[in-house]
């Protein structure tokens, strides 16, 4: 693929008409990148219920032109159904592409406490309980990716159960042409009786059924190299996190204003196998202050 600089130099025409319009140049150069950057939308939880739509359409107004949506405090996709939610997306130039559920029923980690503002209903849906309702929705949706955003894995009883449960659904998500991923946060990477858990999960599932969504502000803070996940298990990371977390690990930051190694990352997204990047910020004070600072600095990168 071109890369951006080419890409320019070979478009003077239409960049010319673009610097004539404001509205048109921004448009322009906000396709003008190698990759077409999403949001996970849990960046926007306790606000995008508010107003759906305008909410979305400025995720698109910035340039992004992917969404991986999440849980929220409307039922079914933001108060759609999945037909609707994908049209909607649609509508406003961008393409749903993967949404989180949980992979058993809710369980807080030791040591981690609820974020502030959130609240979670009597049941949420998750592939222990209700897997095949949410793989036949993810599919209605037509969506690409099922990800599995947390699961136990306290105990190594817990991590054998996981396995089962993502291999069980990475095999009916196969069946309507879904991809399942796994989702990590920093405690997968923690010992358990001298097994790191994510490791084990990566080698106690398919790797055709199971492939990884790594969030690299949470591996950042484990201590885990992306690059060397990248290097060790080829093609098995369709999906990023793009998320960054500031020098002492204790505050999540929009892209580029923290300590991971985003460019190092990047240089090695083939090996990984990286299809899609979305940008995630858990809740900030400002949200789409956050997401276009990190729409900004990506695409000074070059992504």
């Amino acid at each position: 693929m071109l890369n951006r600089r080419k890409f320019l130099a070979g478009t003077g025409a239409a960049a010319l008409s673009a610097l004539l319009l404001p509205k048109a140049a921004s448009a322009f150069f906000a396709d003008a990148g190698e990759h077409a950057l999403g949001v996970q939308l849990y960046t926007l939880f306790n606000i995008i219920e508010a107003d759906v739509k305008g909410n979305l359409k400025k995720i698109a107004d910035i340039g992004y032109k992917e969404i991986e949506s999440a849980f929220s405090k409307l039922p079914g996709y933001y108060g759609m159904k999945p037909k609707e939610f994908a049209s909607l997306c649609s509508d406003l130039g961008m393409s749903w592409k993967s949404h989180h559920v949980l992979g058993a029923p809710f369980k807080m980690p030791k040591g981690m406490k609820m974020p502030a503002g959130m609240t979670l209903p009597p049941h949420m849906a998750n592939l222990k309980e209700d897997m095949q309702a949410l793989v036949d929705q993810a599919a209605e949706g037509g969506i690409s990716y099922l990800v599995c955003a947390n699961i136990p894995t306290e105990t190594l009883d817990e991590i054998k159960n996981a396995g089962e449960i993502l291999n069980k659904t990475g095999e009916a998500c196969k069946k309507v042409n879904i991809q399942l991923c796994y989702h990590n946060h920093d405690m997968e990477f923690k010992d358990v009786e001298g097994k790191i858990p994510y490791n084990l999960l990566l080698s106690e599932t398919q790797d055709d059924l199971v492939k990884m969504e790594l969030d690299l502000a949470w591996a950042t803070k484990a201590g885990v190299d992306p690059v060397a996940l990248f290097k060790a298990h080829p093609g098995r990371f369709p999906l990023l996190h793009v998320k960054d977390i500031s020098k002492d690990f204790t505050t999540l930051e929009p892209v580029g204003e923290g300590v991971v190694d985003f460019k190092r990352i990047f240089a090695n997204a083939e090996t990984a196998g990286v299809k899609h990047y979305f940008v995630e910020h858990d809740m900030p004070k400002d949200a789409f202050a956050s997401i276009a600072t990190s729409y900004k600095n990506l695409r000074a990168m070059g992504v």
